[in-house]
């Protein structure tokens, strides 16, 4: 039977799965785009975090499978729920440093409201999970903050 705190956390999760995969498709384009001084330095530390995120995404969506829930199956569906879109592809590499910092916080943010969720579902695999996500997003966010300092 599925219970309200059950199918939040199940929405909730989808939700990581779009915002996850809108922060893949943005780092893995400024990988190809970035320019600059810095371009060897950031186009391989922006290949290890869309690589780690593409990952991610298979295990998130597999986990939600195994919850008996159906994953988002479309780039349309994804996109929807990764809410508003980035506006356009910046050319700068610190503005993509900063619009990668906003990305992974936004993510580390719904990670912890995801994991509440699972908390409240009594589901300590979710929960470990997304514990996973968010210590592998600060990490990001550390290592970016670090290098744009």
């Amino acid at each position: 039977m599925m219970t309200a705190e059950n199918h939040l956390h199940i929405e909730s999760l989808k939700v990581v799965l779009g915002k996850t995969f809108r922060l893949y498709v943005q780092t893995h384009g400024y990988h190809w785009n970035v320019k600059g001084p810095q371009f060897l330095k950031l186009h391989e530390l922006f290949e290890d975090q869309y690589s780690n995120m593409w990952e991610a995404l298979d295990e998130v969506a597999e986990r939600l499978r195994a919850l008996g829930a159906s994953a988002p199956g479309t780039v349309a569906e994804l996109m929807a729920l990764a809410g508003e879109p980035e506006a356009e592809m910046v050319q700068s590499s610190d503005d993509m440093v900063a619009r990668l910092i906003e990305g992974h916080s936004a993510l580390a943010d719904c990670l912890r409201d995801a994991f509440k969720d699972a908390e409240n579902a009594v589901d300590d695999v979710t929960a470990g999970i997304l514990t996973d996500r968010l210590t592998w997003h600060e990490k990001a966010l550390w290592m970016l903050r670090s290098g744009s300092a």
